[in-house]
């Protein structure tokens, strides 16, 4: 966005129009909504870091030991939650 200042909107339009301020961030604007004036809070778009929506994303990248599965280790896992294995 450079030096450009954000959009702002107060409260009222911000929940009158919150679809098309979405729309707005989605397409990577920064919005600001304010209260008597005061900004108090920003809009801004979220990037994602990796885009996993296919199936084995992960592999080559994901490391298990050999036991990830064992009787040992979901019974440890169900101690740290309160539950029984």
């Amino acid at each position: 966005m450079g030096s450009e200042p954000a959009a702002q909107f107060n409260i009222h339009e911000a929940k009158t129009h919150l679809s098309r301020i979405i729309e707005r961030v989605e397409h990577g604007e920064e919005i600001t909504i304010s209260r008597a004036g005061q900004p108090v809070a920003k809009l801004i778009p979220l990037v994602r870091r990796v885009n996993r929506t296919a199936r084995g994303s992960l592999r080559g990248r994901l490391v298990m030991s050999e036991d990830w599965d064992s009787a040992e280790v979901n019974e440890a896992i169900a101690d740290d939650f309160g539950t029984t294995a």
